[in-house]
């Protein structure tokens, strides 16, 4: 196991910032870590990589307890924090070649040319830090954060700030990095995440509210909703009193939103319908939970 948190908690004065967490993220894994501005998940963050230690619990990664052996297992930990602290007045192939000695990497010049065109920035190389854009910026993060080769990545927000074209970059360079490396990333981009990530921990005021595959999350749905449209008109007293049928309503004329418990087979129900009216169905939808509905759901937004 990567990352193994077991009733992880840190209070800041009254204010439980976690309380009480559990989860694990697997060797290889890509994960998503979620939730609104407050719930926990920088707190987390820093405890993961040592920086600010749990008041209970233990944090373990690749099998070392972060609270006693926190110099092994920052060896083990690549960190991108929210705020990249970055030195502005260095040249980036000098920051880089800094961080790798501060590592004792082996042959730091080499391994600085290695992350340096893995992550994009040989036209940059060059250039002192504070001359970069920030998509460039974050990209030196997180070379600096991979030139030690560490087994696990922690990225807190790595794509806030950038533009389009630069969030769809660091995207790519991520699930290229998650090919050998487990990797544990916050962010508000839901989208991002169902890229990426085939594994969700959602947190809330602190607290795991969600651990699971997007398939699995999405799959707990309680309903069904489907949109359908007929050649005519339809009641909507006559909707309702099929199998199943929750709620009804009308978007257009012979247009419908269906909602129907899951277990409902709202397609045959409706062939059927439409057989004993006359009817044609122009078009039927069954429309799918996205990871936002869940998302909102879950942190009561």
């Amino acid at each position: 196991m990567s990352i193994n948190i077991q009733h992880a908690t840190k209070q800041y004065g009254s204010q439980k910032a976690v309380n009480d967490i559990c989860f694990e993220v697997s060797k290889g894994q890509i994960v998503g870590f979620l939730g609104p501005n407050g719930a926990g998940k920088s707190t987390t963050m820093k405890m993961i990589t040592g920086f600010i230690k749990p008041d209970a619990g233990i944090i373990e990664v690749c099998g070392v307890e972060v609270k006693g052996e926190s110099i092994e297992t920052k060896k083990k930990i690549g960190y991108l924090p929210e705020h990249n602290p970055l030195y502005l007045e260095m040249y980036v192939r000098e920051y880089l070649q800094m961080i790798a000695s501060l590592h004792k990497v082996v042959d730091p010049k080499k391994k600085t040319d290695e992350v340096i065109e893995l992550t994009g920035l040989t036209s940059e190389a060059h250039k002192v830090i504070g001359q970069l854009s920030k998509g460039y910026r974050q990209r030196t993060g997180l070379a600096a954060a991979i030139i030690h080769d560490p087994e696990v990545l922690i990225l807190d927000e790595p794509t806030t700030g950038l533009d389009p074209n630069q969030i769809l970059e660091i995207r790519s360079l991520i699930k290229k990095l998650g090919a050998h490396k487990t990797i544990l990333f916050s962010t508000h981009i839901l989208q991002e995440v169902e890229a990426i990530c085939d594994h969700v921990i959602i947190i809330n005021k602190g607290v795991i509210v969600a651990d699971g595959s997007i398939q699995s999350l999405k799959s707990k749905q309680d309903e069904t909703v489907t949109r359908v449209k007929f050649s005519g008109e339809v009641s909507k007293d006559d909707l309702l009193s099929l199998p199943g049928i929750q709620e009804v309503k009308a978007l257009a004329q012979g247009e419908w939103i269906l909602k129907s418990i899951l277990s409902a087979d709202v397609s045959k129900e409706l062939m059927s319908f439409a057989l004993q009216h006359n009817l044609n169905i122009v078009s039927l939808q069954t429309q799918t939970r996205q990871l936002e509905d869940i998302f909102r759901q879950l942190t009561g937004n």
